[in-house]
């Protein structure tokens, strides 16, 4: 699915969604007469019904994923959603303490769930229909038997149900193993197959720059009506994944994608940061603070805050700052907090716990040492030892810290006891790096707020 398709399909499940939603709402409202269309009780009850779906789809991810023909998937995020929609309906009822009409409410969920189901069962009858139609059915052929054109071969057996691959092209001295799928013929056979069994396209990973002939095989499919499509092996320069960019017509092969490599994104995030550690200081920094500087140095002698040199964004060192959670020591720059650190004190494991200790780093997001979401800081000491332990450690250092990441909230943080636990971590950080968006760090912030409220076991 091309991003333009993937986007149209986003914004028209959102729309219809939304639009069944407000429908099922405004017609309700209309027939049942107990309602007191006068106040405004049911107005906000239309408000938050909207920002609760919205959430509710977000936190679920039911637009925002790229594989929405995978029904499976679509289907079970939104089943996800509509019942963290209803949860969150209820919850509101029971705050708002209105005496809304039961049956307005009952009919609402319900109209709304009912909606829902039809639609998605709808999308899966019309996505069957596709995939099984012949008019969108798509033949190919693959000119070359080698490593890339069988890993080709995979990917389509395992992606695309409604493209059908009849076999390879290739010189009989190149094939040295049965395939599963036929050898047709020789290479320079695969225009004149195409063009009898109505191929729709060519794949071709057999190299044009040692292969002349391959440019005119091209030529000729395309003069037929056929699609001829080069698949180049990256794999011979780099064994990974890569990333292509152009300047003008001239392709740039880099390691990975970086969003925020680009100068309005980082603007965007960095807007973002202000504003939100903005509200974070004014709302609850500013009574946290002195309340948290009674406590702490009641509960042990020493200073409110615990400052630190961290690694930041390009290797750099900044000073971190936390409420302190340890008694005075010697080893806080260089011994990791353990299960039953006999340093912490009383006051400490619950702030730890409970991720307290971590907002004055909203103090560092406000400056612009650190964002809201990103990686996060190690201590310098740490830096050094795990950049040894792993090369693609350092790659993390592209973007800030965060006062919370993607890495946290799936669990890996705190003690770092295996090389498996820190493979974990980087891998993560990375996948954040490469996948970054303004949604990503809302949804990364929701699910922080979750994983605090539920608890996490590697919080100590």
């Amino acid at each position: 699915m091309s991003n333009r398709n993937k986007s149209m399909f986003r914004l028209f499940f959102a729309g219809m969604d939304l639009f069944a939603l407000n429908a099922v709402h405004l017609v309700l409202t209309l027939i049942i007469g107990r309602i007191d269309r006068t106040g405004n009780a049911y107005t906000v009850f239309f408000i938050v019904s909207n920002m609760a779906w919205m959430l509710s789809a977000y936190v679920n991810a039911v637009y925002t994923r790229s594989n929405h023909f995978n029904f499976e998937y679509f289907g079970r995020q939104s089943i996800k959603a509509y019942l963290f929609f209803v949860v969150s309906i209820l919850v509101f009822i029971f705050l708002y303490n209105y005496d809304y009409s039961r049956l307005f409410v009952l009919v609402n969920l319900l109209g709304f769930g009912l909606i829902i189901l039809f639609t998605r069962l709808l999308f899966m009858m019309l996505t069957f229909f596709l995939k099984r139609g012949n008019k969108f059915n798509k033949k190919v052929i693959v000119l070359g038997y080698n490593d890339l054109s069988k890993r080709l071969v995979s990917h389509f057996l395992l992606n695309n149900q409604n493209l059908s691959v009849e076999g390879y092209f290739e010189d009989p001295h190149e094939v040295h193993e049965l395939s599963i799928f036929p050898i047709l013929g020789n290479r320079k056979d695969c225009i004149s197959y195409a063009i009898d069994n109505d191929i729709d396209e060519i794949y071709s990973t057999i190299s044009p720059e040692s292969n002349a002939y391959v440019y005119d095989l091209a030529q000729a499919a395309e003069t037929n009506m056929i699609r001829f499509k080069f698949v180049p092996d990256f794999h011979l320069f780099v064994n990974r994944n890569i990333h292509i960019d152009f300047v003008d017509d001239i392709p740039i092969l880099s390691l990975r994608s970086e969003p925020l490599d680009d100068i309005t994104a980082r603007i965007k995030k960095r807007l973002f940061d202000i504003v939100f550690s903005f509200f974070v200081i004014t709302l609850i920094l500013s009574w946290l603070v002195p309340l948290m500087a009674i406590l702490i140095k009641l509960n042990s002698k020493g200073p409110v805050f615990f400052v630190q040199l961290r690694s930041g964004r390009d290797n750099k060192a900044f000073p971190c700052y936390k409420f302190r959670t340890l008694k005075v020591n010697k080893e806080a720059d260089t011994k990791q907090v353990t299960l039953n650190d006999t340093r912490i004190t009383r006051l400490g494991k619950f702030l730890r716990k409970t991720n307290l200790d971590e907002l004055p780093q909203f103090f560092n997001v406000f400056v612009g040492s650190m964002s809201v979401v990103g990686p996060r800081p190690h201590m310098l000491r740490h830096t050094e030892d795990f950049s040894r332990i792993l090369n693609e450690y350092m790659i993390r250092h592209f973007v800030k810290p965060g006062v919370t990441g993607w890495a946290q909230v799936h669990g890996f943080r705190g003690e770092i006891k295996q090389k498996d636990q820190l493979r974990k971590r980087i891998e993560h950080d990375i996948w954040y790096l490469e996948n970054w968006s303004l949604w990503l760090d809302l949804r990364i912030i929701f699910l922080t707020i979750y994983v605090t409220i539920k608890g996490d076991k590697n919080a100590y």
